[in-house]
Formats: structure tokens, sequence, C-alpha cells
């Protein structure tokens, strides 16, 4: 009787061993990041998605890729979604999820309590925060800088080459703020019969002083770095690792549009589950400071800016540190959902004339 007391003991053990096997197997999973790479994927890989694939016992493997919302279409209209997890910008979030491209997010599995309102969505939580601002070359401009999109405009005080970002996101709010438009108005100016073509106007009055259009961070900090061009529109934090890398560049913050980008699990994600669980890895205070210091992007996460791992003079180097912020306009995803059709296909008309 003890006997088979005991052989039934070590089976139950060995069964239960065995399940426990599996269970961990089973929650084990590569998960498929796909962000913009350059710095983001670099310091990414170190501080968010690196980590948080460590805490919760997965692997990662990265894609590297410019444009989520499109990359995910394609996936989706060939039926072989791979992407577990993208960075994107908001508004396509937006629309991708209302196109049944995105899923919502499951905030009973991620924390965004402490997140900067706003920035938490149906479809896509902050990943950073960053500004499109105007970056020059300091050699070009010893004697006086430019500061407003204004001086951006004005080729006879700010003579050189110019770059802008071969896209309508952004730039026509820059151009609309360049025009003299208050930021509180841009987007009223926007919405009204003429306003769209307005700032487009706007652009093309520059198109002979432009002199690239470029398509990626990685191409618009390697202009300035390599002189090909004096000023151009960009985002903060690539201008700034071309200036600690010794670009002989500066920039600034004032009249930058201010955006973020955010992690999107797309319908039909292999490891959604898990997507969730590294989306809320990665909302934690601590990571979202990391990830600040070293990518010279917003966190989203106030509680990021209570752990000390934030230094005063990177602070003051990010887009929501509050005089950077007071003087930038937010961009508007609802206005961007309902228009980016039309404002693309605006901007590639202009360009083509």
């Amino acid at each position: 009787m003890i006997r088979k007391n005991v052989r039934n003991s070590l089976s139950a053990c060995a069964l239960l061993a065995a399940w426990g096997i599996a269970g961990q197997a089973a929650q084990a999973a590569e998960v498929t990041v796909a962000v913009g790479g350059g710095v983001i994927q670099e310091v990414g890989r170190e501080t968010l998605w690196g980590p948080a694939a460590k805490t919760l016992g997965n692997t990662v493997r990265e894609e590297t890729i410019n444009d989520a919302y499109a990359s995910v279409k394609l996936q989706a209209a060939a039926n072989a979604v791979t992407f577990d997890l993208v960075q994107t910008n908001a508004f396509q979030a937006e629309k991708g999820g209302r196109e049944g491209l995105f899923m919502p997010l499951d905030y009973s599995v991620i924390d965004s309590k402490d997140f900067i309102e706003g920035t938490a969505q149906k479809y896509c939580i902050s990943a950073l925060i960053f500004s499109w601002v105007m970056a020059w070359n300091t050699d070009a401009y010893k004697d006086k800088a430019p500061q407003t999109w204004a001086d951006f405009w004005d080729v006879e005080k700010f003579p050189g080459r110019r770059a802008m970002r071969n896209d309508a996101e952004a730039q026509l709010e820059i151009a609309l703020l360049a025009d003299g438009v208050p930021m509180d108005k841009v987007y009223e100016v926007l919405g009204s019969e003429g306003g769209m073509q307005r700032a487009l106007d706007k652009i093309e009055q520059l198109r002979p002083h432009i002199a690239v259009w470029w398509n990626s961070g990685a191409q618009h900090a390697q202009l300035m770095k390599d002189k090909e061009v004096d000023m151009s529109v960009g985002w903060n934090a690539r201008f700034e690792a071309a200036k600690k890398d010794g670009a002989k560049i500066d920039y600034t913050f004032n009249q930058g549009v201010m955006s973020m980008d955010c992690w999107a699990v797309p319908v039909g994600a292999p490891h959604a589950a898990e997507a969730m669980k590294m989306i809320n890895e990665m909302s934690k205070p601590e990571a979202q400071a990391k990830f600040s210091v070293g990518v010279k992007y917003g966190a989203a996460n106030k509680r990021a800016y209570e752990t000390g791992l934030i230094p005063d003079d990177v602070s003051k180097k990010l887009p929501t540190y509050p005089d950077n912020a007071a003087h930038q306009l937010a961009q508007r995803n609802e206005w961007w959902v309902e228009h980016v059709g039309e404002a693309q296909l605006g901007f590639q008309e202009m360009m083509s004339r």
C-alpha cells in the first residue's frame, strides 16, 4: 500500500513537473518588434523591449521599417501578419485601428494611470514624444541664427540650402506658422475652407530653395552632419545626436510641432497577448526614464521624472520639459485621421507641378 502511494505520488510529481515545463514553453515566445531604426532601435533594445523580454521570459526578433501603417497594411492584405508590436505615429494608429489593422490595447494588462492625458489611446500608447523642429548649420549662421519658421522661409535674410520632409505631416502646420498663423489657430485655419491650400501654397513658395526632400530620420540628420544643407526640418533627437557627434548644428524648440510615436499591436499578431505584456513592461517609469535619457525624446509616463534617472541637463533637451512644451504646438491626431488622404494628395499634386 505504501509502495503504491509512493508510486502514485512520484507519478503525480512527474506529471506536475511536465506540466510546469510545458507551461513555461507555452509562455515563452519570440515577439517580433518592428521599429524605425536609428537611435530608437539601439536604445530601445537596451532599455525597453530587451529588458521586457528578459523579465517575461521571451525573446525578440527585430524588424526595421519606415512606415508601420503601410507595412502592416501590406501584411494584412497578404494574410501574413508577422509583426507583434510596431512603432507608429498616433494618427496612423488611430486610422489603422478604425480600418481593422490594429487591435484595441488591453488596459487590464497595460498600466497607463500615470501617463500624460491623451497619450494612452484606444489603439496605441505613447512610446515617445518628439518634436518637429528647425535645425541650422552654426558655421553658416554665425552672426544671427534663425529662430522661427518665418526665418526658415526668409531666403534673403537667411540664404542657404534647405531640407524638408517629403510628406504632408507636420509640414502643413509648419507652413502656416511660417505664414503668421498663431499656434492656437493652426488647426482652425487648416480646417477652414482654403486653409489647407494656404499651407500648400506656402510650401510651394519655398520649393525652389529646398535642396533635399528627405524620407527618413537618418537621412535628415546626415544631411546636416555632411553640410549638404544649411537648414532642415526634422526630429529633435536626431539633431541632438548629430550635435553630440560633433556636427556644427543647433536647433530650437520654438514653434516646434510636438507629436508622439506609440506602440500598436496588429490584428492577427502571432503573439498579441505577449505583446500587451511587453508594452506594460516598457511603459513603467524606470524603463521610460532610461529610454528618454538615451534617445532625447520625452517620456509619457509622468512618474519617469520622479525616478531620479533623468539628469536635469537631459530634461532640458526633452520636448516635454515645461519650458520647451510651452513654446510648441501639440499635433492633433484627430485632424490628421480625418484629413490625411486629402492632405497627402494635395501635397503630392503640389510636388508634381
